[in-house]
């Protein structure tokens, strides 16, 4: 099947102008041009097209998808990642609307607010316990530090980056890479990069980075970023074999 210019412009909400310069910088060619001069766009296309303005939505520029399309060429494996995403924002969205129905009907019935159930759903420091627990307060304050001194950009560029990172580790599982492949090791690389950045800078050790992985794969939370366990449990391998390599006891 394929769909015109123009029947895709109205189906995404987009317009035709906007698909014109995706073809010209090279980010959505058309699957063939009619005689017409009309663009056409096949199933592979479209999904192509949806991928991008996922990532759109992410507040990356059109530079930066190239650059992670590129990368990434299992659209299965990417979509997947994409749905676990949406998934968790959904559910994040879900618990605002009820914090904010529950606000209102308290509010109405003239009853005395109640602080917890007025912010569910818009705290970043879901995580504090476990991550007090593991890594002790001041890891924990130094992340929180860091995250609240982003602003959108640098909050869109973190999200950016945890996408590709979560993208790349599911191509290289489909493709049947192992863990100790260089691909997956350079993965591994940005991944611990990424860890160091949101711990203020505190460069985790290899204790913690493969007790990281670990918690990738026994929490349900952060295994579903990953595609489920199996996912998560090849990037805990990689980090391990990665942390072994290149961290000091």
């Amino acid at each position: 099947m394929e769909w015109s210019i123009q029947q895709i412009a109205r189906l995404t909400g987009t317009t035709s102008r906007t698909l014109r310069h995706y073809d010209d910088i090279a980010l959505l060619p058309p699957s063939r041009i009619g005689a017409n001069g009309y663009r056409y766009y096949d199933e592979r296309a479209l999904t192509r097209l949806q991928r991008i303005l996922l990532l759109r939505e992410l507040g990356l520029g059109l530079p930066t998808i190239a650059e992670v399309l590129a990368g990434q060429t299992d659209d299965a494996a990417a979509l997947r990642v994409h749905a676990a995403v949406l998934r968790e924002e959904r559910e994040r969205l879900e618990r605002r609307i009820r914090s904010v129905e529950t606000t209102l009907v308290t509010m109405e019935r003239k009853e005395p607010l109640m602080a917890e159930a007025m912010f569910d759903g818009f705290d970043h420091t879901r995580y504090e316990e476990e991550v007090v627990e593991r890594w002790g307060a001041e890891a924990y304050a130094a992340s929180d530090r860091w995250y609240r001194s982003l602003d959108e950009q640098g909050r869109a560029a973190l999200a950016a980056e945890q996408q590709a990172l979560q993208e790349g580790f599911a191509a290289a599982l489909a493709r049947g890479d192992a863990p100790d492949e260089g691909p997956v090791q350079q993965l591994a690389a940005r991944q611990y990069a990424m860890v160091r950045t949101g711990w203020g800078g505190t460069a985790p050790s290899r204790e913690a980075f493969t007790g990281l992985g670990e918690m990738y794969v026994a929490d349900e939370r952060f295994a579903r970023h990953y595609g489920g366990v199996e996912g998560a449990a090849f990037v805990r391998d990689a980090m391990r074999v990665w942390a072994e390599a290149n961290l000091a006891d």
